[in-house]
Parts: structure tokens; sequence; C-alpha cells
């Protein structure tokens, strides 16, 4: 499989897999809670704490370990124990018991993103990243969808257990088809590829590595603009169908539907198409990537206001679809900054930084805030209390276009945190 295209193509199915094992139990979280008769912040517990608690801790060291290690090996490892404990948790009994199960689950997916950010990088040149970056995270949406379609209809008409042994067991069969793939050598695509062997140790520590990265103020403003794009972002999927079912009344099965239908199609569609425009930003710039997901930023605001503001099932839904492809346009065009500002020797740990802060922020702390402040304004009561609850969303797309606007502008004069003359400085 030397073919990067093709490579490329394995990758987005093993990403694919991986979201859908990551949302699937939104879908359920109705079923899950008249079973087991859990409060929104329990159900926010297990469909992000328990799955962030190591997924951002793991992610620096599985990204230092990307630098260092095969790549291809790790994502395969990582793929089989994600997908064994996605497939475990439908025989969990309790709240402890899934919770354990998506631990797990998080564990393994955090071998995923620094290790194939970093294979990608060394199959095409930067000119490319942002546009190949996003192909590979439409593996987002269409997992996403895939859970919504599958699981709703398998948890409708089997279980909620059942879907999760049909949708999770799967994926370590796909693990041994992974280790096809062949590794790349490191830098490759560079204009001027390092000069130390693919998996020479650096003499540099970690703590000092982690100081170079935090040291750059265009990284740290873009950090902060996409964690709070992804408070937005993930709320989608964990808060949108609940607040349709629960809140308007529209059926589990109808809400599964539309929201399979709304990221398969403009999810995917701005995911691999948003690379692209912030490419064509980019050339003209050296913020442009960021000046335009400040755009997308400003209008992801404008159409949670649309969502939070309508009652009409249509105008509903056709904000979801909005929503879908702009909560995920950013996805690419962030990481192939983290690319440009941390260069080749640092870019698994950049990539592991990224997804730590943007993840912590994003998936771990803001959904139980958000199913607390849920619980508290009753709003299995009074679907107008979710809708308030949920007004932290618009307002973060506000203070990300801010940060996003500043890093941008910061991107003009900076000069890669790898290069000799950066770490000079240090």
């Amino acid at each position: 499989m030397r073919n990067p295209w093709l490579a490329l193509t394995l990758l987005l199915v093993v990403y694919l897999f991986n979201f859908l094992d990551r949302t699937l139990i939104f879908i359920l979280f109705p079923r899950i809670k008249a079973e087991m008769t859990f409060s929104d912040l329990e159900l926010a517990l297990l469909g992000s704490t328990s799955f962030v608690l190591f997924y951002t801790l793991l992610g620096v060291p599985f990204g230092r370990l990307a630098d260092r290690v095969s790549r291809v090996k790790l994502i395969a490892a990582g793929l089989a124990v994600w997908s064994l404990f996605s497939g475990l948790t439908g025989l969990a009994e309790g709240f402890w018991g899934i919770f354990f199960c998506r631990v797990m689950v998080g564990v393994g997916e955090a071998t995923l993103g620094p290790a194939a950010m970093s294979l990608i990088s060394d199959w095409f040149e930067p000119r490319r990243r942002a546009t190949v970056q996003s192909l590979f995270t439409m593996g987002i949406p269409l997992g996403a969808a895939a859970a919504f379609f599958l699981g709703g209809w398998i948890g409708e008409a089997h279980g909620w257990r059942t879907a999760f042994y049909a949708l999770g067991f799967p994926g370590v069969a796909l693990a041994g088809l992974m280790l096809l793939v062949p590794e790349p050598e490191r830098g490759a695509t560079e204009a001027q590829p390092p000069a130390t062997k693919p998996d020479a140790p650096e003499s540099s520590s970690l703590g000092a590595d982690l100081r170079a990265l935090l040291a750059e103020p265009a990284l740290r403003w873009h950090l902060f603009g996409y964690a709070c794009l992804a408070i937005a972002g993930n709320a989608i999927s964990m808060w949108v169908p609940s607040l349709l079912a629960r809140g308007h009344g529209a059926p589990l099965a109808q809400v599964g539907l539309v929201s399979a239908l709304a990221m398969a199609t403009t999810g995917a569609l701005a995911t691999g198409l948003g690379g692209a425009g912030a490419d064509w930003f980019r050339a003209r710039d050296a913020g442009g990537r960021m000046r335009f997901t400040t755009l997308t930023a400003l209008a992801t605001a404008a159409c949670w206001g649309v969502l939070l503001t309508a009652s009409d099932l249509s105008v509903l839904y056709a904000a979801l679809f909005g929503l879908a492809g702009l909560g995920l346009v950013w996805l690419g065009p962030a990481a192939a900054d983290v690319h440009a500002l941390v260069g080749p020797r640092l870019r698994g740990l950049g990539i592991a930084v990224y997804y730590l802060v943007v993840n912590l922020l994003g998936y771990g702390l803001a959904p139980p805030l958000i199913g607390r402040l849920s619980d508290t304004l009753g709003s299995a009561a009074d679907p107008l209390q979710l809708r308030f609850a949920l007004v932290v969303c618009p307002a973060a797309c506000l203070v990300a276009a801010a940060a996003l606007a500043r890093g941008a502008s910061l991107m003009r004069t900076h000069a890669r945190i790898d290069a000799p003359a950066a770490h000079a400085g240090h």
C-alpha cells in the first residue's frame, strides 16, 4: 500500500470508526437514560469526561511516542483497544461499568491523532496539507453520521447494548489491515528534510520541547481559539439530538436520520472543502487559515442563534444542517497550522498538545458544565431551559473568532519553532 492516496483512504476509514465509537453513545442517551435513570450530568460524564480523562492525558506521551516509533503500529494497536472496549460497553452494568469502558476507548483513540497527522504530512507536500488533512478529518462527520443512523436504528430495534456489539467489535479486524501501510521517512516532504535519522532520539527533553511550543504567541492564540470552537462543535453531536427529541418532541428515529444526513452531507462536504478554502486564504496571507476560520466562527455563532430561538422543526433541522458543516470546517486548517508552526521534529508533540487543549476544554470540561446547567434549570420539564444552557455555544464561537483573528495577525511574524534560530532563543 505505497500509494499515499490509498493509505490516506484507509486512515479515513480508521478515523470513521474512531468517531463512530466515540459518538455512538450520544444517540443512545435516551435509551440509556430510560434504563439507568441517569441525570444529564451523568450522561455528560459518560459521553465526554470518561473518554477525555485519558484521551487528553495520554495524548502528549503518545504524541511523543509517534515522533520516535512506528506510527502505523501505534495506530493499529490503539484501534484494536478502542474497538474492543466500545463493543464491551454493551456488557457494562451501571454507571461505573460504562465509565470504565469509555475510559479505555479514550486510551485507544489517543494514539490516532498525532500519529495519523504526522503520517499525512510525510505523504503530502506542505502546500496541500490543509486540503489532505481535511479529507482525513471527513472521518469525523462520516463516523458521526454512521453512529447516528446505525446506532439509532439498531438501538430502536434491538436495544442500546446490541448497538455497541454490532458497531464496536468490527474495528478489531480493521487493525490488521492497518499494518499493511508502510512507514514513510519523517520529514520527507519538507523543503529541507531533517538531518537526523527518522527514529533517532532527540537530545532535548519533553519539558524543553513543551516550553518551546507554548512560548510561541501565535500557537497560544491558535490553541485557545480552537478550544472555544470545540465547545460549540462537540455540543452539536452531544446535545442537539436531545434538544430536538426532548425539547421539541421530534421522534428519536427521525432525529437520528436527520442528524446522520446532516453529518454525511454538509458536515462531510464542509470538512473536506474547508481545507481547500483555508489553503486558498493561506496562499495570500501567512495567517490566512486562521482568518478563514475566524469568518466561519462568526457564521457558526449566527447558526446557533437560529437553533436556540426557532421553534418550527423545519427551521431547526435547517439550522442543524448548517451547524453540521460550520462546526467541522475548521478541523483541517487547525491541524495544518500546527504543523506550520512547529515543524517536522515536533510534529507529533505539537498535534498532541493541540488535541489536549482543544479536547480538555471542548470535550472534557464544557459538556459536564452544560449538563449540570441543564439539570439546574430543569430542562427535562421545560425545553426552553436547555436552550439557555446551550447559549454557552454561540458565546464560545464569538470568543473563538476574536482569538483566531489575533493568532492570524501573529502568524505573519512567526518563525518555525523547531528551526535552529528558534531554539537558540530558548
